[in-house]
């Protein structure tokens, strides 16, 4: 018997394929390329909103990298390509959640660093009405501040890591209240110093948000009295827009504890690490109890003062994840994780390298891109 049936017969004619073929050949070469390239290699983001200003503006297009922490290989792989959660243009959803796989990391360069600018899936999205799986949340875009394992704290508004302040960024921004003599600001002074989220106070003060460096310009001009960073009092909350955990009530033990928290005074709490056991109690369940229940898919309850994980009674957790902790620059205008707790690992997306365009939508058409910010490392 010979073994032959691999072989090409070039006494056959080549049968030559019409055009439509190879167009759809063609667009389904560049369909699979672009899909593997932005799984596994780098993918382009646009920032929707002023929550990293000034160091990342409303415009910017961005390269994330998703090799810097290792490739997330698809948890709902079934699903029209190029499409996050929905059909562009519609509210239809883009993917079939009847398969979903186990989460798997490739090997990455590095671990997540503090001061590292990540983009990660909205973990809100987890919950009621949307409940999208873990790759189909929204992608957003903040810098970490804390991780696994570290000890976090906010005083008037400086991040303190294990007792140490943290790095600020030299972009970011903040509340400022500006109190003027009553005469108007020059426009053009509005746009070079970058003052944004105006709310007016009364006729001759106005609150603005703006960077540290253009607070200090601001204040050398004559008509500007004094301009002061807006910082929440420590130990009032606000209950109008409650901080974690009294933004998300649902895991407590009794009565709600009273934490003292607000967006610039939080904490300390302990920035889960994969295979640290934490004792549950009144204080830290409403705290972990969340990351306990959605994001490491345990069911929860409590029945009088005992908690049952699992249908098992428990008074402590070892996590199965790492956690982050997640910040805007734009510290006043930035829902992030003061706001919705820990990051886990699984929705993290990728590093941001660059920007390679930048448009300003408010700009007249001659000055629409940003020049200066082409090709432009973040940091």
């Amino acid at each position: 018997m010979t073994w032959k049936f691999w072989k090409k017969d070039k006494t056959k004619p080549k049968v030559k394929k019409s055009a439509t073929r190879e167009w759809f050949d063609a667009i389904v070469f560049a369909v699979i390329a672009a899909t593997l390239i932005r799984t596994l290699f780098i993918e382009a983001y646009v920032i929707p909103s002023g929550s990293m200003e000034s160091s990342l503006l409303v415009g910017d297009y961005l390269f994330v990298s998703k090799v810097n922490y290792g490739a997330r290989m698809p948890i709902t792989p079934i699903g029209i390509p190029f499409t996050a959660h929905t059909i562009p243009f519609t509210e239809t959803q883009s993917y079939w959640g009847g398969l979903q796989l186990p989460y798997y990391r490739l090997p990455g360069f590095s671990d997540i660093k503090k001061g590292d600018i990540v983009v990660f899936n909205l973990p809100m999205e987890a919950d009621s009405p949307l409940y999208r799986p873990v790759d189909r949340r929204e992608n957003i875009i903040k810098r970490c501040q804390g991780t696994p394992g570290d000890t976090l704290s906010l005083a008037n508004a400086q991040v303190y890591i294990n007792g140490k302040p943290e790095y600020a960024a030299t972009h970011g921004e903040m509340n400022y209240v500006v109190k003027s003599d009553g005469n108007p600001i020059n426009p053009d002074v509005i746009d070079d110093l970058h003052l944004t989220e105006f709310s007016v106070i009364n006729n001759t003060d106005f609150t603005a948000n703006t960077t540290e460096v253009s607070a200090a310009k601001l204040r050398a001009y004559s008509n500007i009295k004094s301009v002061t960073p807006n910082i929440a009092i420590k130990g009032l909350v606000d209950d109008l827009n409650p901080v974690y955990p009294l933004s998300h009530p649902d895991y407590k033990i009794g009565t709600m504890p009273r934490y003292g928290w607000n967006v610039d005074n939080f904490g300390p709490v302990i920035i889960p690490k994969k295979g640290w056991t934490v004792k549950l109690d009144s204080l830290s369940f409403p705290i972990y109890g969340r990351a306990i229940a959605v994001y490491e898919h345990n069911t929860v309850k409590v029945n009088g003062k005992d908690i049952f994980i699992n249908g098992k009674k428990a008074d402590t957790y070892t996590f199965k994840m790492n956690y982050y902790w997640m910040m805007g620059d734009n510290r006043h205008n930035s829902t992030d994780s003061r706001y919705w707790g820990f990051l886990p690992e699984d929705h993290v997306v990728g590093k941001a390298l660059f920007t390679w365009m930048s448009i300003d939508s408010t700009a007249s058409f001659a000055h629409k891109i940003r020049w200066s910010r082409l090709f432009r490392g973040i940091k």
